[in-house]
């Protein structure tokens, strides 16, 4: 019986390949897989699934120490799959709605914050940078991370070819497509002065002249093809504890810190909601106001333009 449903996810996921990010199609696949192999020990089926057995599914996995955002992506990820597949959905049924309020109510809903990297403390960053290939990196990413506020698999996407030199030592470059652009209509970021110089200057030490413009850098010196997006937050950690931060704010600090920090710095210079979210390339605003609310500002923030 799931030896079908395991048939029917692969063929789905061959089929919606390249019309979802590579993330979505990575969470949908790795719950799925998660919620079948508990189908197979309990001899429900998965594909279509009963509600009581996505409800039963997800109380178990509340002892594992989840946090309520996990339990929120396996639940989403459970209706896509059956949506896309023409099924009845089964998350939408009392059912999986009345168990999912007691798991949100034992675990709490709120998200951990990460950690901002403000100005201040991407100056302290920066300093920590040296003079060798890697830092020159290093540096060009983190002002580009700073200025553009784009995603960590945003700012790996960036390329070369993309980037428009402008006589005033500034530069723009093209996002081609984002988390919230799937059909590619693109974004022009503009980058500053500082931010054009070590771009430019990581670019010709990595002697770089097409394709991605964020790569791996080897102990040899080798520059590999591209960057792996879960090394941005390695970086930043890495750089946080050379420049000797506490190592509970090291830990605290993610990939999504310099979208943070950013945000908290356009609020506290004036910039309004939307223009916020203009620039960080948000759709929802409480994924905002989670961000700038721990900042003095927030009380008066300007909802509209």
């Amino acid at each position: 019986m799931n030896d079908t449903c395991l048939e029917q996810l692969r063929t789905l996921l061959l089929h919606i390949d390249g019309a979802y990010a590579p993330n979505t199609l990575r969470a949908y696949r790795s719950d799925m897989l998660e919620f079948i192999a508990y189908c197979y020990k309990t001899g429900d089926c998965a594909l279509p699934a009963k509600p009581e057995t996505v409800a039963e599914f997800l109380m178990e996995t509340v002892p594992q120490g989840i946090k309520s955002s996990t339990i929120r992506r396996k639940v989403s990820s459970i209706s896509a799959i059956h949506r896309l597949s023409s099924l009845d959905d089964p998350t939408k049924h009392s059912e999986v709605r009345i168990i999912q309020r007691k798991i949100y109510r034992q675990l709490g809903t709120r998200f951990d914050q990460a950690y901002p990297i403000t100005r201040a403390l991407l100056t302290r960053l920066l300093a920590a940078c040296e003079d060798d290939l890697h830092s020159l990196r290093d540096r060009a990413l983190l002002l580009v991370a700073y200025d553009s506020m784009r995603r960590r698999s945003e700012l790996i996407s960036l390329r070369v070819e993309d980037i428009e030199w402008i006589p005033d030592n500034g530069a723009s470059v093209l996002l081609r497509k984002s988390k919230t652009d799937q059909q590619g209509c693109g974004k022009w970021i503009h980058l500053k002065s500082e931010t054009s110089h070590a771009l430019h200057q990581w670019l010709t030490a990595a002697k770089i002249n097409e394709g991605l413009i964020f790569r791996g850098v080897r102990s040899s010196g080798v520059i590999t093809d591209g960057l792996c997006e879960s090394r941005i937050s390695r970086i930043y950690k890495t750089l946080a504890r050379k420049a000797g931060l506490n190592e509970s704010v090291v830990q605290s600090i993610s990939g999504h810190s310099m979208r943070v920090g950013g945000a908290q710095d356009l609020l506290n210079s004036g910039a309004s909601l939307p223009q916020i979210m203009v620039k960080g390339g948000w759709a929802k605003t409480d994924t905002v106001l989670r961000y700038v609310e721990r900042t003095r500002s927030s009380s008066t923030l300007n909802l509209h333009g």
